[in-house]
């Protein structure tokens, strides 16, 4: 998953100098999406400088930090790992000092042929200072022999295949891109000049289409992942990042945009079931509705005879009140959150999982003693978790426990940046729905269709990618991706170009 953040604060006045600040902040509103590391890198127009380190954003950029990182310019990272460790080397952005030009990038996505990228570095050997595609991406396009950055993107994003929303910071720009399928979100925002007061809400502007108003060579300009990064700083949402697109941000100049791919949109489909925050936009719709109408087609598609309807929180909460309003049984909280923990499926390990459902959960016993409950959570990916939810209801003294997702079963792994890369790891793939019911330990247990998805979000298919759910990979996947996350930490790994 991961999230980046990008700013070019509003030329004039003491507020160009504090983008690591709003940059960090901005990346409060992504923490869910990744929770293993946070960096910051900053430009004052002549030289970069970075600040990263293992653990949550409010642990790395904080107060004592954020002031020695000065510059109008900034781009921002929170860490969920696909390809290699959670070490600090690995921690985003990235850094190159290439022959030709400096970078830092912040990536949320992953790449598919890696080793062919590998084989065109350095003839495919030498090590690089750390293991993820990003550090390889940055490289690339470090020694990229072109005279700009944007050219340099434009010749080596052609020949990368996966899923990237980038960041990249220069020392003169901050650069938004998405990949041609636009696996990954990313939202353009607009700040208001510094001589101006909050932003009006003006209409906004389609690609390619700035320069018209004088005022856009006066504001800042923001990247996100999601809107909420964009309300946090105040900035007013223009437009997503289209995908096969580059967006060039400068101060006091109007953005600019250069395609580099043709666009084929295939947008995770799990980005507005799962990941992102519900009060998020995207494709245009508020995901709060999106799930909670997702919950509806759930009600429709598997009711349940039962005496209350609950969320598994948070993520299941819209859904959940949905299947109520359509089901006609009330709604309650059976489970409390402790918020101080973070979410279990984004963990990197079982152990640590399994740890954080029990530190995660706690029932409220009055709630669920003696009642049948239906319990509506957003997917089952390992089965684990919600078997540790149903034991926690049962041992308060549930009488019955009917499980809804509000989604369909995940039969295969993702290789867009999600970290289910062998088969093995989903319960769907390789159990029915009877079996997983036995093996979580539920009354009955009922999934949306697609069809339901489709039918929630109002949008047809193709704008979609639902590979995880139907096997339908939108960019083909070499043979030897899969359990590759740490590929590039085999010893004296190499490829020759043109693999895979």
């Amino acid at each position: 998953m991961c999230g980046v953040f990008g700013v070019v604060m509003p030329p004039g006045g003491a507020s160009d100098q504090s983008a690591a600040a709003l940059a960090s902040l901005g990346l409060f509103a992504l923490q869910h999406r990744g929770q293993e590391s946070a960096g910051v890198a900053v430009s004052d127009g002549e030289q970069l400088m970075l600040y990263k380190d293992l653990g949550m954003i409010a642990s790395v950029l904080d107060e004592r930090r954020l002031p020695s990182l000065r510059g109008g310019l900034a781009i921002a990272h929170c860490r969920y790992s696909t390809t290699g460790s959670t070490i600090w080397e690995n921690a985003q952005p990235t850094f190159r000092l290439g022959p030709r030009r400096a970078l830092a990038i912040g990536h949320n996505g992953n790449l598919v042929n890696t080793p062919e990228l590998l084989g065109q570095l350095l003839g495919g050997r030498g090590r690089l200072p750390a293991s993820t595609d990003t550090e390889l991406l940055t490289a690339l396009l470090a020694d990229e022999p072109a005279a700009d950055t944007v050219d340099a993107l434009a010749r080596v994003l052609p020949r990368v295949r996966g899923a990237y929303s980038l960041v990249v910071l220069d020392e003169r720009r901050v650069i938004g891109v998405r990949d041609r399928h636009g696996f990954r979100p990313l939202v353009l925002g607009r700040l208001p000049a510094a001589d101006a007061g909050e932003p009006e809400g003006a209409e906004a502007s389609g690609p390619g289409l700035w320069g018209d108003d004088p005022a856009d060579e006066r504001c800042g300009w923001v990247l996100a992942s999601e809107t909420t990064g964009l309300d946090i700083v105040g900035a007013e949402y223009v437009r997503d990042v289209e995908p096969g697109e580059i967006v060039v941000l400068e101060a006091g100049r109007a953005p600019r945009s250069v395609s580099f791919a043709s666009a084929d949109s295939a947008l995770c489909v799990f980005e507005l079931i799962y990941f992102a925050r519900p009060d998020s936009y995207m494709e245009g719709r508020n995901l709060y509705e999106v799930r909670r109408r997702m919950g509806e087609e759930l009600a429709r598609e598997h009711p349940a005879a039962t005496d209350l309807v609950m969320p598994v929180p948070d993520t299941g909460a819209p859904a959940a009140a949905g299947f109520a309003e359509v089901s006609g049984i009330p709604y309650r909280e059976g489970l409390i959150r402790n918020r101080y923990t973070g979410r279990t499926f984004i963990q990197p390990s079982q152990t640590l999982r399994h740890r954080g459902v029990t530190m995660k959960l706690n029932p409220l016993r009055e709630v669920v003693r003696g009642k049948r409950l239906t319990v509506v959570d957003d997917s089952i990916v390992r089965g684990t978790t919600t078997k540790q939810i149903v034991a926690l209801l049962r041992r308060a003294g549930a009488t019955e426990v009917h499980v809804r997702i509000s989604a369909p079963p995940i039969y295969h792994p993702c290789f867009y940046g999600i970290d289910t890369q062998v088969e093995t790891e989903l319960i769907a793939a390789t159990h029915s729905v009877e079996e997983i019911r036995e093996f979580i330990g539920a009354d009955s247990l009922g999934y949306l269709s697609i069809h339901g998805v489709l039918a929630a979000l109002e949008l047809p298919y193709d704008r979609f990618c639902f590979a995880c759910f139907d096997g339908r990979y939108p960019e083909p996947v070499p043979y030897d991706t899969t359990a590759r996350k740490f590929l590039l930490e085999e010893p004296a790994v190499a490829a020759p170009a043109g693999r895979g």
